[in-house]
């Protein structure tokens, strides 16, 4: 059976925030919404000391390509349907497990 990988860097921009409290309130709603719907591995990951724009990284497993690209369109839709902020940059790639290096047992 192959894995699929997804990765996703996504840069937010959150212009109400007027404080780091408020906009890591915003950041920390999405990622546990993103966790709790879809049991990915995703934390804030960029500009954690600028109050108006955040950095998340995503990183999905899927049995399937297709499975890969529903997720990562679902929690496309996640970020897009904010409120309090709006995507500046979304930038996904999905790798097949088969083509990756893990460093043992490769000659």
């Amino acid at each position: 059976m192959t894995m699929w990988l997804g990765l996703v860097t996504c840069e937010l921009a959150v212009p109400g925030a007027r404080s780091l409290k408020e906009k890591r309130r915003s950041v920390r709603s999405l990622v546990d919404r993103m966790y709790r719907r879809h049991r990915v591995s995703v934390a804030e990951t960029g500009y954690q000391e600028l109050h108006q724009r955040a950095e998340i990284s995503i990183a999905v497993v899927a049995g399937s390509e297709a499975d890969a690209d529903r997720l990562l369109v679902s929690l496309r839709d996640m970020t897009d349907d904010l409120h309090d902020a709006g995507v500046a940059r979304w930038e996904e790639r999905i790798l097949n497990g088969d083509e990756l290096s893990y460093g043992y047992g490769d000659d």
